[in-house]
């Protein structure tokens, strides 16, 4: 069957499973839009590139599918880097499209010309330059399988004009080999019995997990080896909701801006079984006082991870749910040859756990009308019932969110953790929206990082999406405020921020706005705005100099935590 390369890329993405690309027309990719319009596949346009890759990110976050954009050449690609390096450092699974000049004139300074692979390279799994329509259908179809496989990311495929014109026989790759790339699933017995033997000996374990549990889709085999080792579990920022936040063995969040219970669980335990976690800086603190007395298991899908910032005793390199798996099934054979009372060996540790104190402790009220920030999280939380997928901006809401919403299932908090790319909450809740068409979707986001990709209004507001955006609205790039009131002496410099009417802006997107300036309006309100089936934005003007505690300042260890 002979097809064009505009074609052959559609074809692909489909037989792929793709049913949404988020996108933006331009001159080097019009040939791919001209057929787009001839398969069932959606198209979401948005109204900037970087939005895009951010909507296809929150897709595949909430859906565990790839996610799929498309953007032009020059401008248009170099506008899709920051999704880009946002997907790869939280290990999403994405292919991004986009379009380049015909070959004859790569390397001649061409109109909206770029070197799409040379800028990509350092923030994407794989980026390929097709140069042959002969070629074309093997490396989508490679991209998928880079994406999706070993730890997930982000693959570029740069896509010449005359190659998306270019005529050739159609054939599907059934299937993909490459000698190159083969990621180890399985974990080695071996190592695993090791970190079985230390789980026996502890009295002090912990679990502490990342966002490998939910990509692996690790939850249920962590949950089962938690409550029945009765093993208490913390995790990063990104792993939130890879156990469930409501459970007796949940001690929060841990790192900068961790709960109190889980941070000092870290420095007290005697073996931490770290589960698809990088061992970022915001959870270690200081690294030679991380962990001080306990030996370390580290069970991961990338080896280059292992022993990259945390020395560990047993490393594991493994798909987290295979490696819990075979951890479960080593217990129960364990289990029926002598019983064991994991309850009573580790009493006194969950007992002391239990006494130093819940995680973010509710803030004194006073007798003013201002609204906490922490608050507004909860209410929302209580009012919800947690039946939600939150996508978060980045800044102090992000953090509130993490620490003051419970979060019991996985996929259902997306955020940018590595990079903290202001602007990524409003458009990743519109791929999430598009993933879950029948989920609640909440967007929690900053007055600052809202309007970074405010435009994107626009686009949830044409698809007729029941996204509910709440603004936790100070007036402040809040997040800068805090560190420059506690590390600078107060010297508020080029933080506060004059913003426009939101209501008003929200009324001219086509969008339902509401406005919250008083503690007494703050749970009807909020519940009007959730019962709406339309998109509602809901400007909620919180506390001006609130921070976020507890906070572990850059470079101390994890117990030396400012409270107050």
């Amino acid at each position: 069957m002979l097809l064009s390369g505009a074609r052959i890329l559609l074809e692909c993405l489909q037989r792929e499973g793709t049913d949404t690309i988020f996108g933006y027309p331009g001159g080097a990719i019009l040939d791919i839009y001209d057929e787009l319009s001839r398969t069932d596949l959606r198209h979401v346009l948005v109204r900037h590139e970087q939005a895009a890759v951010h909507a296809a990110d929150g897709y595949a976050r909430a859906s565990g599918k790839v996610g799929v954009c498309l953007a032009t050449s020059g401008p248009g690609a170099t506008n899709t880097i920051t999704g880009i390096a946002t997907a790869y450092c939280d290990s999403i699974p994405l292919v991004v499209l986009t379009g380049q000049v015909p070959t004859s004139l790569i390397g001649n300074d061409a109109f909206q010309e770029v070197d799409t692979v040379g800028l990509t390279r350092p923030c994407t799994k794989h980026n390929y330059l097709v140069k042959d329509v002969k070629n074309l259908a093997q490396i989508i179809r490679q991209a998928f399988y880079i994406a999706r496989s070993g730890r997930p990311g982000p693959v570029v495929v740069d896509l010449p004009k005359d190659v998306m014109q270019a005529v050739t026989e159609f054939i599907w790759p059934q299937d993909v080999r490459m000698r190159s790339y083969n990621p180890n699933y399985k974990p080695n017995y071996g190592q695993l019995r090791k970190a079985a033997d230390l789980i026996t000996a502890a009295r002090r374990p912990l679990f502490l997990t990342g966002g490998g549990v939910i990509l692996s889709n690790a939850s249920e085999e962590l949950t089962w080896l938690a409550r029945t080792l009765r093993i208490p579990v913390t995790s990063s920022f990104m792993g939130l909701g890879g156990y469930p936040g409501d459970d007796e063995l949940w001690l929060g969040m841990v790192g900068m801006h961790g709960s109190v219970t889980a941070n000092r669980a870290v420095v007290n335990s005697d073996l931490v079984i770290a589960v698809g976690t990088r061992f970022a800086d915001r959870v270690t603190g200081k690294i030679s006082a991380f962990a001080p007395n306990a030996k370390i298991v580290h069970i991961d899908i990338d080896p280059t991870t292992i022993r990259k910032t945390i020395q560990v005793d047993v490393p594991v390199v493994a798909d987290c749910k295979l490696a819990l798996a075979d951890l479960r099934d080593m217990f129960i054979k364990r289990l029926a040859k002598e019983s064991h009372d994991w309850q009573a060996d580790h009493a006194d540790w969950l007992a002391s756990l239990k006494n130093i104190g819940q995680e973010c402790a509710s803030p004194a009220c006073g007798d003013q009308e201002d609204i906490r920030p922490q608050e507004v999280i909860r209410t929302l939380y209580e009012l919800t019932g947690g039946n939600t997928v939150v996508a978060t901006d980045v800044g102090q809401h992000q953090m509130w969110a993490g620490q003051c919403f419970t979060y019991t299932k996985p996929r259902t908090l997306l955020s940018s953790g590595g990079l903290g790319t202001m602007g990524f909450g409003l458009p990743a809740a519109i791929g999430a929206q598009f993933a879950m068409p029948d989920a609640m979707v909440l967007a929690i986001v900053g007055d600052g990082s809202f309007q970074m990709n405010i435009q994107e209004l626009a686009t949830a507001v044409q698809h007729k999406l029941p996204l509910k955006i709440v603004i936790l609205n100070n007036c402040y790039l809040g997040m800068i405020r805090q560190w420059q009131e506690l590390f600078y002496a107060r010297n508020y410099s080029s933080c506060t921020l004059d913003q426009p009417d939101f209501v008003k802006l929200a009324e001219a997107y086509g969008a339902e706005g509401y406005r919250i300036s008083a503690r007494a309006d703050l749970v009807p309100t909020l519940r009007q705005a959730l019962a709406s089936p339309n998109l509602a934005l809901i400007d909620v003007r919180v506390a001006r100099e609130e921070n976020v505690y507890p906070m572990v300042p850059s470079g101390k260890a994890l117990d030396e935590m400012l409270l107050v």
